[in-house]
């Protein structure tokens, strides 16, 4: 079942995240599903920590990005989304390639959502799970 209330595409998110910490990491939607939302990170020298592994906070930035995004444009028009919490485990170090994340709705209320953000490596490798709480305000 489609969950979106605005019109979101890859094309839309990219514009909107023109000239944002998003454009500055390399950060790419890739894809949006009918319940979910797709997007990588680069594992390269904008993103690396200084013993040449992604940056955790890195990871936490795609899990934000995409997590609020998805509740952003599956509340109805006029409704907006902010982050009330932000949590993440890292499980595999990343050197190089690429790190895909996607975002599901574990839970789309009234007045929150949770959203799961699952990362895996270029090999199919699960490197972060992420779940953020976002607040759902309503048209003031």
């Amino acid at each position: 079942m489609r969950i979106w209330q605005k019109p979101v595409s890859v094309e839309i998110l990219t514009h909107i995240s023109k000239h944002t910490a998003v454009e500055q990491l390399g950060i790419e939607f890739t894809e949006v599903g009918d319940d979910y939302l797709k997007g990588r990170v680069p594992v390269d020298h904008r993103t690396h920590q200084p013993y040449g592994l992604l940056h955790g906070g890195v990871s936490v930035v795609l899990a934000e990005t995409l997590g609020s995004c998805g509740a952003g444009f599956s509340v109805p028009e006029g409704y907006n989304a902010v982050g009330l919490d932000i949590n993440a485990n890292h499980l595999k170090g990343v050197k190089t390639g690429w790190v895909t994340g996607i975002a599901r709705p574990v839970h789309r209320g009234r007045t929150t959502h949770v959203w799961q953000i699952d990362m895996h490596n270029d090999a199919g490798e699960l490197t972060c799970v992420s779940r953020i709480t976002m607040a759902i305000l309503a048209p003031r």
